[in-house]
Order: C-alpha cells, then sequence, then structure tokens
C-alpha cells in the first residue's frame, strides 16, 4: 500500500507545470479597463459621434466570434470586445455604421480565425480590420470631424508644417481617429497595464523613443535638429495608441528582451517613414503590421543560446 502510495504522488504530465494565476480574460478585462480613458476622451470630444461607433465595433465582434465559437457565452474570454474596442478607436468620429460591422467581422475573420484563433494569429486583428477598410473606403476613413464643434476639418498629420500646438495633441483637442488624439488618456492607460504587469517598457519605449529621434532628424523645415517635429510625431495621430496597446500584442510581438526592442524601434523608424515619404499621412497601422510579419525572424535570430550549447 505504502508503494502505491508513493506512485499515484509521481504524476508524469505535459508542460506547462508552473501556472500563472492570470488568464485570458483576466487579462483582457484589464486591457478593456486600460482603454476606458481612451474612450471617455473620445466621448468628451465628439459625444455621439463617438460612443454610437464604438458600441457598433465592440458588439459587432463579440457578435462574430460568438457566431464562430458558439461556446464560452457572448464575452467569452474578451478578446474580441478588447478588438472591437480598438478597431472603434481607429476610426474616425462619426462613421458609417456599416463601416463599424465590416470592419470588426474582417478584425476577428481575417485577422484572428483565419490562423487558427487566439493565440495563433500572426498581425494583430484590429490593425487588419483597419488596414482592410483603409483599402477598401479610404474616402470614408479619412473624413475628420474637429473636436467639441464636429465641424468637418483635417488631421494635424494632414498640416506639412506641423502646426498643432502640443498642448493640444496632448489633451485631445484635435482632429484624429477616436482613441488617438487624447495623448495623456493613453498614457493613464498604458501606466495601469504597467502596473498590473501586462506589458513593460520595452516595446512602447524604443517605439516612442526611436519615432522622436527620426521625427527629430527629419524636421519639415530641414535637416536640423528640431524637438518640436520629434515631439509633434510621439503626440501625433495613432503612434501612441499604437505603440502602447497594439504593438505589445503578446500574440504577434517578440518573447525576447532584444527582439522586443528591435520590433518597437523598427515600429517607430517605419512609423515615421510612412508618414514623410508614404502615400498615407499616417504610418502606424503598416508599421505594426510588417513588424508583426517580421517578429518570427527576429524571434529567431534572438533567442538566447541553450545553456551548454556548442556553436556550431
Amino acid at each position: 500500500m505504502e508503494n502505491l502510495a508513493v506512485e499515484r504522488k509521481f504524476v508524469i504530465s505535459s508542460s506547462p507545470h508552473v501556472r500563472s494565476p492570470e488568464t485570458v480574460q483576466k487579462i483582457m478585462i484589464d486591457v478593456l479597463i486600460a482603454l476606458v480613458p481612451a474612450v471617455v476622451a473620445a466621448a468628451v470630444f465628439f459625444r455621439e459621434e463617438a460612443i454610437i461607433p464604438i458600441i457598433i465595433s465592440l458588439v459587432a465582434a463579440m457578435g462574430t466570434e460568438f457566431v464562430l465559437v458558439r461556446k464560452g457565452g457572448f464575452f467569452s474570454d474578451g478578446s474580441a470586445a478588447v478588438t472591437g474596442v480598438l478597431l472603434a478607436l481607429c476610426l474616425p468620429p462619426g462613421v458609417a455604421w456599416w463601416i463599424c460591422v465590416i470592419g470588426s467581422a474582417t478584425a476577428i475573420i481575417l485577422g484572428k480565425y483565419i490562423f487558427g484563433g487566439l493565440g495563433s494569429n500572426t498581425f494583430n486583428p484590429a490593425l487588419v480590420g483597419r488596414a482592410i477598410l483603409l483599402a477598401s473606403w479610404g474616402g470614408r476613413m479619412t473624413e475628420w470631424l474637429g473636436p467639441i464643434d464636429l465641424r468637418s476639418t483635417a488631421t494635424p498629420l494632414a498640416d506639412p508644417g506641423y502646426g498643432a500646438p502640443l498642448m493640444d495633441l496632448f489633451t485631445g483637442n484635435v482632429a484624429g481617429s477616436l482613441g488617438e488624439t487624447s495623448a495623456i488618456a493613453l498614457l493613464i492607460g498604458g501606466a495601469y497595464l504597467m502596473y498590473k504587469k501586462h506589458i513593460n517598457w520595452r516595446i512602447p519605449g524604443t517605439y516612442i523613443i526611436s519615432a522622436f529621434i527620426l521625427g527629430t532628424l527629419l524636421s519639415p523645415v530641414g535637416t536640423q535638429f528640431d524637438v518640436t517635429s520629434g515631439l509633434f510625431h510621439v503626440l501625433a495621430g495613432g503612434l501612441l495608441l499604437g505603440a502602447i496597446f497594439m504593438a505589445t500584442d503578446m500574440v504577434t510581438s517578440p518573447v525576447t528582451p532584444k527582439g522586443q526592442l528591435i520590433f518597437g524601434a523598427g515600429c517607430g523608424i517605419l512609423t515615421v517613414l510612412i508618414r514623410i515619404y508614404g502615400m498615407y499621412p499616417e504610418g502606424v497601422t503598416f508599421a505594426i503590421l510588417i513588424m508583426n510579419a517580421l517578429t518570427p525572424l527576429i524571434d529567431g535570430a534572438t533567442k538566447p543560446k541553450i545553456y551548454g550549447e556548442v556553436s556550431k
């Protein structure tokens, strides 16, 4: 009997052997909490023109996943809700309802489940949805409303002289996509995610620093050191939204510390280059998607050597 008891204690099982108390649902709920300041800022500046697209995108994303999976409830693990909110924050105020539905459905189907579902996707789903919307309905995706008065206007990135006041960019009193105008709201959300240890400084830090340095060097007034230009590139457009909430996606970004530094720097450099030399005034979407595609190569090149490994 004693030997039998010992044998029962010796259990062989597959990894992982050490489990984290965190679940996917808990992490996604924390991300949604971190997005609350950006959602509130959008609602303050754009009122119903922000609230309606956010609700439609949220419901459409969760509904699409529920139809595909049909288990776990409408909220399920929360990843579809995060995708829906992130996509909505990438859309212009007052965008047509069907744009929200198509974008959310596309993000879930083509950005997530075509690769096998959560944890298997190569690209950030929300950015896949936005990229397809930009390619299909570029005109509707670049119709902007000014904050408060909701009159048609241009975004700060459309001004080649970068004339928007930095304080307006910091607070959110500028035209732009719903979640990218208020830098302070995004930074509060990022601080919360770091406090909860869901993200670290490497990707968002190197993203912001590389964009600042290159933006400073490639000033619109010439090849001179212009700090204002660098700050503009950091605060304007969707750079902070992308750096904090999308580039840090644990599924589509590198897992090695060196790889994360390379990934963040690549995102920042590509964002500024696309903004200055590309056909789109904003470059965050395509910069992150390009680096998503390079993630397996980055991980392979930066994986640490196994202890005792002999070089070939």
